[in-house]
């Protein structure tokens, strides 16, 4: 699965990259909402993780534009703004999903999952020829052909 994680604190950015890699996603990673917007129009995702305070341009900005543009990739905010008001206008924006910082990463990758099965269609394991590929366990088995 392919993520444009943009999160404009770098720490935070490397962690969470390095989490959602160590769990086999591919991950992008950009910390401006100019560039995220520039980056969603030229690549596929199948997930946004989206901060909402970014430099040049808000994460709210950047959703209401992916959504007006008829995308429906996913988009997960992660941001440090818990008020109701705050969540409400995350939705309102086009948000899938609102998780508030600080967060525990078993429950963003919970999030993502719970997204995903919403949005596309589910593939847990996958056959060719003599190898079975189970993605949820992310093992191959290689069968005997006797």
């Amino acid at each position: 699965m392919r993520v444009l994680l943009v999160e404009d604190e770098p720490s935070a950015a490397r962690i969470l990259a390095k989490g959602l890699r160590e769990h086999a996603y591919a991950v992008d990673v950009v910390r401006d909402g100019r560039i995220a917007s520039e980056q969603l129009a030229a690549a596929d995702y199948d997930i946004v993780l989206l901060d909402v305070m970014l430099p040049s341009r808000s994460g709210l900005d950047v959703c209401r534009d992916l959504r007006r543009s008829g995308s429906h990739t996913p988009v997960l905010m992660l941001t440090a703004r818990h008020a109701i008001d705050d969540r409400v206008a995350g939705f309102d924006s086009g948000a899938d999903d609102y998780l508030t910082k600080p967060f525990d990463l078993d429950e963003l990758l919970a999030r993502i999952r719970a997204i995903l099965r919403r949005t596309r269609p589910s593939l847990e394991t996958l056959t060719i020829g003599s190898i079975t590929v189970d993605f949820r366990s992310r093992l191959a088995v290689l069968r005997s052909l006797s």
